[in-house]
């Protein structure tokens, strides 16, 4: 486990799940509650609601679990479960995840295969679109007061930023490639950074 930056809340401050059980049933809501996107509903439950982990855990995380293959919400709750529970907190973690999403998922296909041709359906599809790029948006945006603690410096958290959304957005380099080289990048400069 990742140990909180100076300045934030020590870890006896913040809250923990009561059992495996309380982890399946909360990412059991989280998911259900993530249409387009669970990454701004995670951030709000388990760091402002649950305070299960702290502001900077989660950034961290966040972190590895985008570096991590597979979907990056699955790695943190795999990361989550498993700092208090152990291989039995991962699982029910990712099993809240996954179980009954995977059900109305099913349920809403055979529905959508139904009525996938009325304009309306289609209209309802485009603006959820709208409504997942603000939700990501508003978690970066929670996410930046974090960066003022970091090691390299906040004017250099921030280029990495700029540099890292023009290589995905307008440039189009192949996100591997962003994340190996700039990732690397920054875990490098953040290493030398750090107090011996």
């Amino acid at each position: 486990m990742l140990s909180a930056p100076a300045g934030t809340a020590p870890a006896a401050e913040l809250a923990r799940p009561d059992s495996a059980r309380d982890l399946f049933v909360s990412f059991t809501w989280l998911a259900l509650q993530g249409f387009g996107g669970v990454l701004a509903v995670v951030q709000r439950e388990m760091v402002e609601k649950k305070r299960w982990i702290s502001a900077d855990q989660f950034l961290e995380d966040w972190a590895v679990a985008q570096v991590l293959p597979g979907p990056n919400v699955i790695n943190l709750a795999l990361m989550i479960g498993d700092r208090y529970f152990g291989l039995r907190g991962a699982i029910a973690a990712v099993a809240g995840m996954l179980t009954v999403p995977l059900i109305v998922i099913l349920a809403l296909a055979i529905l959508y295969a139904q009525y996938a041709g009325h304009p309306q359906v289609a209209g309802a599809l485009r603006g959820m679109g709208a409504v997942s790029g603000g939700l990501i948006a508003a978690t970066g945006i929670k996410l930046v007061p974090q960066l003022r603690r970091n090691p390299m410096g906040f004017a250099v958290c921030m280029g990495f930023v700029v540099v890292v959304m023009i290589a995905v957005a307008a440039l189009r380099w192949p996100l591997l490639w962003v994340l190996a080289g700039f990732g690397g990048l920054a875990c490098l400069w953040t290493w030398r950074k750090l107090p011996a």
